[in-house]
């Protein structure tokens, strides 16, 4: 029987949410600057950030891309970052799934909307989401670069993409808390590459 949610569970949990956050940033720092630099040059020249993923990812992919769109800091006004969630348009997803069917989803919002420049950013707790794969092969095509936001071993993805980060756990919480940590740190490095004289 698993032990009461008392303070003490509480803080463990807690305590094991930062060892995974101070481990990434150990072992794992070089490849958050490597992918932010790559988003960075795609927005400096006006290209499109896509982003996709199932779930919590899709949340977090609507998140990032709201950020860039519209703002990451207050105070901070620069100029609107192109930036779309593959994971929202329901009557695109819905068309898609009946039509293509589920797998084949963001594959073809990637083929819609991508082309040279653009950058795919490919978020999976696991790195082995079929519609996620799927999306990623597509962008090859287009010439779209790609990013994976990993976690685990990292699963196909991690080799697939161009640059990735792999959080460094195998518990789905834990790699959603660190993959929020890490798109904002994107998000900062994106917005002073942007607008550098208000930073």
């Amino acid at each position: 029987m698993p032990q009461p949610f008392n303070e003490r569970r509480i803080a463990d949990l807690i305590a094991e949410s930062v060892a995974t956050k101070q481990q990434l940033a150990t072992d794992h720092a070089a490849d958050i600057r490597m992918c932010g630099e790559i988003l960075a040059t795609c927005a400096v020249s006006k290209h499109l950030i896509m982003f996709c993923g199932n779930g919590g990812s899709a949340a977090d992919s609507q998140h990032l891309a709201a950020e860039l769109v519209v703002r990451l800091r207050g105070g901070i006004e620069r100029r609107a970052i192109a930036a779309l969630a593959l994971t929202v348009d329901s009557s695109i997803l819905t068309a898609g799934g009946n039509d293509y069917g589920f797998d084949n989803v963001f594959k073809r919002q990637v083929e819609a909307f991508g082309g040279e420049g653009d950058v795919l950013v490919a978020i999976t707790t696991s790195g082995t989401s079929r519609n996620v794969v799927l999306a990623v092969e597509e962008a090859k095509k287009c010439g779209v670069r790609t990013i994976g936001l990993l976690g685990g071993s990292g699963g196909v993805l991690k080799d697939m993409c161009d640059a990735s980060v792999v959080v460094p756990s195998t518990v789905t919480a834990r790699i959603q808390e660190s993959h929020i940590l890490i798109g904002h740190i994107w998000c900062e490095m994106i917005e002073e590459a942007v607008a550098p004289e208000l930073f």
